[in-house]
């Protein structure tokens, strides 16, 4: 075997060992960024139970919406947890309860 031939077949085995680790194969954990979804481009359901699907948001940035990102991106994004969208929903609901009481 020539040297070119031994040097293709060792850069054809290394490529196929890369495509087949999990390393290469998006094994980067994610995780649900609500509020950054563009129109039509959401991943799944909304938290509010609007629709049931990924591509259905109405607006851009609707804080029911999310998209999968990185773990640790959602932030620098301008996006907001599950956590924190339950939180900013129950703020909201006590608010309106203390204006209803008021009135």
């Amino acid at each position: 075997m020539n040297q070119r031939t031994m040097i293709a077949a060792a850069t054809s085995l290394m490529s196929l060992a890369l495509l087949s680790s999990p390393a290469f194969a998006q094994t980067a954990a994610k995780e649900k960024c609500f509020g950054i979804a563009k129109a039509g481009q959401n991943d799944c359901a909304s938290v509010n139970g609007a629709h049931s699907c990924a591509g259905q948001a109405k607006v851009d940035n609707d804080k029911g919406e999310w998209k999968y990102v990185a773990t640790g991106t959602c932030k620098q994004m301008g996006g907001l947890s599950l956590d924190q969208v339950k939180m900013d929903k129950m703020d909201k609901m006590d608010k309106m309860d203390k204006m209803d009481k008021k009135s």
